[in-house]
């Protein structure tokens, strides 16, 4: 197979001028790209050349009959780990394939997030990553990190990934994953992403994971609502391993779960908003769905449906409204991210609101790590 048409499209090059680029036909570049052709090697050496990316990122056999091995156990680290959903993630997929994970290394700089892992861990995570070597790090075979999203220096690739993301935070996973060499990783962020800095976020951390680090990287946008829970929330996931692989991003998920699933029967009076807010929202709009959470933007319009929209950490108070009544419950916002009703919550209403909508969504991501390590390793 070949990522010919996946990697021009990163980089924002269009079918004409990159077939122009290597003195070759459009219709052929079209039937390379459908693979339905096979390059000779001084056309695929050309192709890579005018993509910046080496050939065997380009072009990979993930026909080759190995056999999967797994470590016993799965050692694994958890970076910018917040309130731990992708070692909840981790666990669920580990127990589907059949098996046993050590998680040896957590990092988050927040205090509160701290808190929360704590009492649900018992392991309190490293603080700030940027003070931590990375020869200290534990060895380990898979990494996780759900990093923030910052613009990078974009002047020039061939510098080094040192120079081109030094000050952002994904720099701490490059130093690390240069460092350790795991097997593999799973990074998740907004879907933004894709488009941040007019693509140049997303254009760096492939170019720093392929071809400064070494390894065989694909991606995806997937979307919460598509892996049964009732929220639509969008997160580009990366995945990305020293083996070549072939990632299947279709998942056709059964069992799912809907609002009535999520929501708790008895609430405390306090999350209700005021006669004011509701008698105005309702003046505006009538809900199709029952129960619905309603949504109002930043243009003040009022939509509703039976789910509910992206959580935030930093979005207004009463933004989300059940039925247009009331505020969700520190255990639905939970629920609505996959957490277990066994989650501690052990801060404030404020906290684990902020926590919540930084998290990720449990089940999508537990559904790549269980389709994807078969793969890895």
């Amino acid at each position: 197979m070949n990522r010919v048409k996946e990697i021009r499209k990163e980089r924002g090059i269009t079918q004409e001028c990159l077939a122009n680029m290597i003195s070759i036909s459009r219709k052929y570049l079209s039937m390379i790209e459908a693979q339905n052709a096979t390059p000779s090697i001084s056309i695929a050496i050309n192709i890579g050349n005018a993509l910046e990316v080496s050939i065997d990122k380009i072009f990979i056999d993930t026909k080759l009959d190995t056999p999967i091995t797994y470590p016993k156990p799965m050692r694994y680290i958890d970076l910018f780990c917040g309130i731990g959903g992708f070692r909840y993630a981790a666990q669920s997929a580990f127990k589907k394939i059949g098996l046993s994970g050590k998680c040896v290394f957590s990092s988050d700089i927040d205090k509160y997030a701290q808190e929360s892992y704590a009492a649900n861990f018992s392991e309190v995570p490293a603080g700030d990553i940027t003070k931590i070597d990375e020869k200290n790090i534990p060895d380990f075979d898979l990494l996780f990190g759900g990093f923030p999203c910052q613009a990078f220096s974009i002047c020039g690739l061939q510098k080094g990934f040192a120079d081109t993301t030094r000050g952002t935070l994904f720099f701490d996973i490059a130093r690390i994953i240069k460092e350790k060499r795991p097997q593999a990783f799973v990074l998740e962020n907004v879907k933004n992403l894709a488009s941040h800095n007019n693509g140049n976020t997303l254009k760096t951390i492939l170019h720093v994971l392929r071809d400064e680090l070494g390894y065989h990287v694909d991606y995806h946008l997937l979307n919460a609502l598509d892996f049964g829970l009732p929220q639509k929330r969008e997160r580009i996931v990366i995945v990305g391993s020293q083996k070549p692989f072939e990632m299947n991003w279709a998942f056709n998920i059964s069992s799912k779960k809907t609002l009535s699933d999520i929501l708790e029967k008895n609430v405390a009076r306090k999350y209700y908003a005021s006669s004011d807010i509701v008698e105005k929202r309702k003046s505006m709009h009538c809900a199709k769905e029952y129960p619905s959470i309603w949504h109002e933007n930043k243009s003040g319009n009022i939509s509703s449906y039976p789910y509910s929209c992206a959580l935030r950490a930093g979005a207004s108070y009463n933004y989300l409204l059940v039925n247009g009544e009331r505020r969700l419950t520190p255990r639905e916002m939970l629920r609505l991210q996959g957490f277990p009703d066994n989650f501690k919550i052990v801060v404030s209403d404020a906290q684990i609101r902020k926590q919540a909508g930084n998290a990720i969504p449990v089940d999508m991501i537990a559904a790549v790590i269980e389709r994807f390590l078969p793969l890895a390793f």
